[in-house]
């Protein structure tokens, strides 16, 4: 055999016997790439078998807590607690689910809330070669993603007087070019700017009115023009300007009577729907004339998706649900194209056409957002589901990298949704 011969052989071999490589669709902060629960990611199943997509792992021992996970490439990361003493953010490996390193970051905060779901809340955003958490206690920090070493730590209680709502602090900080952006709460440095590198203040916004913290996450928008951060806060929605935190506008009928606003709003163009359980849905347009900027509002009802797990905007409609059945509504009118009891309330993300729900009561269904009607693709119930009395299966799906991530307290189960 000649030598071109052998090379050709040699490539064959090696062409047939490594592993393809595809681009990774990894989901590395709270709701996704976009921070708005939607992943470009394709090539995954589009239908599941009766007993569900093939489970590749799953752990049971990770520690409490609500929060969801974060892929990037090979690692996982997600925080979880310990009693309440210990709350921890760890690494894990993607691959089988063993840990990598674990470093604890404070207490969990307002261990003695009622009704009690004391737990780690937040999810990590990683940045590059870092990782950013925020601790229900109000413990802000920078972290190592390949070793795990603090790089800066700060408390947003003790620091800024932050005021967290009554069970703690839940919020996932957002990172925008060199700011890190978070919301401490209270009238002193209601929502803040750090220096992502330092650690140090950039910018501070004081809404005397605006209260406590509450559970929602920072979102950037872009609307005519002007560059915001949008956050719902406990006693309104607000639109701060991005480059000094001065406020823009604010909307309250949503908040109204509620004691948690959790949902993150969705922003599209220039308007953005916020939700709370007892405050109802509303949609506001925002616009501004001659430097002043006003939210008008659209539409507003109890009846519109409002659960603990949010809303995404798709196609012109908003998908979610209520304290009991999934929702299509028309974005813009607030028309209800169907309501269907579905899985109950969950949560929702986005990823190749097609909707992935975990609900509260740990059901699993995946479904074709269709405005004509509601069409389920397959329904499972992970295994191995701990007992929380009261409390829900409240953690966000997560896919990424051809896996489903399903998180209940200190479960977290891995599915493999990749087209073989």
């Amino acid at each position: 055999m000649n030598i071109w011969k052998k090379f050709c052989l040699i490539i064959t071999i090696t062409w047939l016997t490594c592993p393809t490589f595809t681009n990774a669709a990894d989901w590395p902060q709270w709701m996704g790439p976009d921070r708005n629960g939607i992943s470009n990611e394709t090539g995954l199943l589009e239908t599941w078998p009766p007993e569900g997509p093939k489970m590749s792992w799953q752990i049971t021992n990770l520690g409490g807590g609500y929060g969801t996970p974060v892929i990037v490439g090979d690692r996982l990361y997600i925080l979880a607690n310990e009693g309440t003493d210990n709350e921890y953010v760890r690494a894990l490996d993607t691959k089988n689910g063993q840990q990598i390193w674990s470093i604890r970051i404070g207490k969990v905060g307002k261990p003695d809330q009622k009704p009690s779901y004391p737990g780690a809340r937040s999810t990590p955003t990683v940045d590059g070669n870092v990782l950013y958490v925020f601790g229900s206690d109000g413990d802000l920090a920078c972290i190592e993603t390949a070793t795990g070493k603090t790089r800066w730590h700060l408390n947003v209680r003790e620091k800024f007087n932050g005021e967290p709502g009554r069970w703690a602090y839940s919020e996932s900080p957002l990172i925008d070019g060199d700011l890190l952006i978070c919301a401490p709460g209270g009238p002193e440095a209601t929502l803040i700017a750090l220096n992502k590198t330092t650690g140090e203040l950039v910018w501070k916004s004081s809404i005397p009115e605006g209260g406590q913290a509450a559970y929602a996450s920072t979102v950037v928008a872009t609307i005519d023009g002007k560059k915001q951060y949008v956050h719902f806060l406990q006693k309104s929605l607000v639109g701060v300007d991005a480059t000094n935190g001065k406020v823009l506008w604010q909307y309250e009928k949503t908040s109204d009577g509620s004691p948690a606003n959790i949902p993150t709003p969705v922003v599209h163009n220039n308007h953005v729907y916020s939700a709370s359980n007892r405050g109802g849905g509303g949609l506001v347009k925002i616009h501004t004339d001659q430097g002043s900027t006003t939210a008008t509002e659209v539409y507003h009802s109890l009846k519109l998706p409002r659960a603990v797990g949010g809303a995404l905007f798709i196609n012109g409609y908003l998908y979610g649900t209520t304290d009991k059945a999934m929702q299509c509504v028309d974005f813009l009118t607030g028309e209800v194209k169907w309501t269907d009891r579905s899985v109950g309330s969950g949560a929702l993300c986005y990823v190749d056409g097609r909707l992935y729900i975990h609900s509260e009561k740990g059901e699993v269904a995946l479904i074709d957002p269709t405005p004509d009607a509601y069409r389920e693709l397959g329904r499972f119930t992970p295994p191995n589901q701990p007992n929380e009395g009261q409390a829900q299966a409240w953690a966000y799906p997560v896919v990424a990298n051809g896996h489903l991530y399903i998180r209940d307290a200190e479960t977290l189960s891995c599915y493999i949704v990749k087209k073989k």
